[in-house]
């Protein structure tokens, strides 16, 4: 088997969906030594430097031209940085299907010649943007296999100021996306799509469900996260982290007005990792509410360094409520820390309930609530923290580890080829 895997975002470097597209990428080419990966040119010195041979193991193609105009002008209208991701995905689209071009241009007749017997569009995420060479390789008979797709999870109608702060004027006309050219040809002409979460799975049309299979799009690097809590007893305070970046809808400021009352009384220490917009705000919540011996900003950490500061807590505390995937919520969870998250999109997904704890989707006051009193039953009760944390670090071990997604796509690989018939079905949840 010889795959072409695209991934116009895949950086080892960085975080979010360019090291999604990595890891993935890395553990499928562990898997598959014959796949080659096609990626943007802003990756190459960072895939070279993480051992790869460029245009051997990887080819990089150079699509600036229009990838600069579209970063510049989404970095106009986006109102802030890390802020206006409907606006940042939206100018994306134009280049990636640029990249896209150059990618057919430079690869149709290998595929054509069946160097490559498959075509795995891994990144960008994003259902919105459409893949048109889905149909050239139907044409063809080369099987386009694409996914994982994630996003466009609605934004809860109790937080519309959230999403205000955050920008998203173009959320409110999301389904746009659907007029696309390409919106229905991807869908149509791509032999099996791997969908990233059960509300994208929603989002689906019928008609399209028999080609789809879940498979989550978050995983962890295990080795990465090896050395979990080693220690046997909770003592108190409490230690509860956050680790985000600080926008409006990731929620630290909910968590923080959650413990207010126990970090008075001394029963939890509130760690935040990361670092954004929000973050002048939340120090001057601390600074007012004299919160200062009780909370503590780590800002933003290296992703090799993020094991080392979580592993000091009991309790990761997530509050997101629009949250795609949950990547951090695994990475917690491997280190046996007790996630406390909102029962809504992707993290809802990753959570049982002996794994961790839900807090049903309401309004501000009733999240706040809802996480106040588990902090409280938790600082009173903590002795079952450490047997739910090593519980969530086996489910992550057993079900999330970037090895076992690569085995599951490459049987999605053969659904796809037909030397299987049935076609897969992966119990997650």
């Amino acid at each position: 088997m010889k795959p072409l895997h695209i991934a116009e975002a895949c950086n080892p470097e960085w975080v979010s969906v360019p090291l999604v597209g990595w890891k993935m990428s890395e553990a499928l080419k562990n898997q598959l030594p014959g796949s080659h990966l096609v990626t943007q040119i802003r990756n190459k010195v960072a895939i070279t430097n993480a051992g790869w041979e460029a245009n051997k193991d990887f080819t990089a193609i150079d699509s600036e031209v229009v990838a600069r105009l579209m970063w510049r002008i989404s970095s106009l209208l986006r109102g802030g940085k890390g802020k206006g991701w409907t606006t940042v995905t939206a100018f994306n689209m134009p280049s990636y299907l640029y990249f896209e071009h150059l990618f057919w241009k430079q690869f149709q007749y290998a595929l054509k010649n069946k160097e490559y017997n498959l075509v795995h569009r891994i990144t960008p995420l994003s259902p919105t943007s459409p893949s048109p060479i889905a149909k050239k390789c139907a044409k063809i008979d080369v099987p386009f296999i694409w996914g994982p797709i994630n996003g466009g999870v609605p934004w809860p109608k109790d937080f519309d100021k959230a999403r205000r702060k955050e920008k998203e004027w173009l959320s409110y006309a999301r389904d746009a996306y659907k007029l696309v050219p390409g919106y229905h040809s991807t869908r149509e002409y791509a032999s099996a799509i791997i969908v990233g979460s059960l509300d994208t799975l929603k989002q689906m049309p019928d008609k399209y469900h028999e080609k789809c299979i879940y498979i989550p799009e978050n995983a962890v690097d295990i080795e990465r996260f090896s050395e979990p809590i080693d220690r046997d007893e909770v003592e108190l305070p409490l230690r509860i982290a956050f680790l985000g970046r600080l926008v409006p809808y990731k929620g630290a400021d909910m968590l923080l007005e959650a413990a207010t009352p126990l970090i008075r009384q001394g029963k939890v220490i509130v760690d935040i990792i990361g670092d954004g917009p929000e973050i002048k705000p939340l120090l001057e919540y601390v600074r007012q509410e004299k919160l200062e011996d009780g909370v503590q900003f780590a800002g933003w950490l290296a992703h090799t360094e993020v094991q080392k500061r979580l592993k000091k807590s009991d309790v990761f505390a997530f509050p997101s409520i629009r949250e795609f995937g949950g990547g951090v919520v695994l990475e917690a969870m491997a280190l046996g820390l007790v996630p406390i998250i909102v029962d809504y999109a992707g993290p809802s997904e990753l959570v049982t309930e002996n794994t961790g704890f839900k807090v049903p989707l309401s309004n501000r006051e009733n999240i706040i609530r809802g996480i106040r009193n588990l902090l409280e039953q938790l600082s009173e009760e903590p002795n079952d923290l450490r047997t739910m944390g090593k519980a969530a670090r086996l489910r992550v071990i057993n079900k999330f580890s970037w090895e076992i997604k690569a085995k599951q796509i490459v049987e999605v690989y053969h659904w796809a080829l037909g030397t299987i018939n049935h076609k897969p079905n992966f119990e997650i949840i």
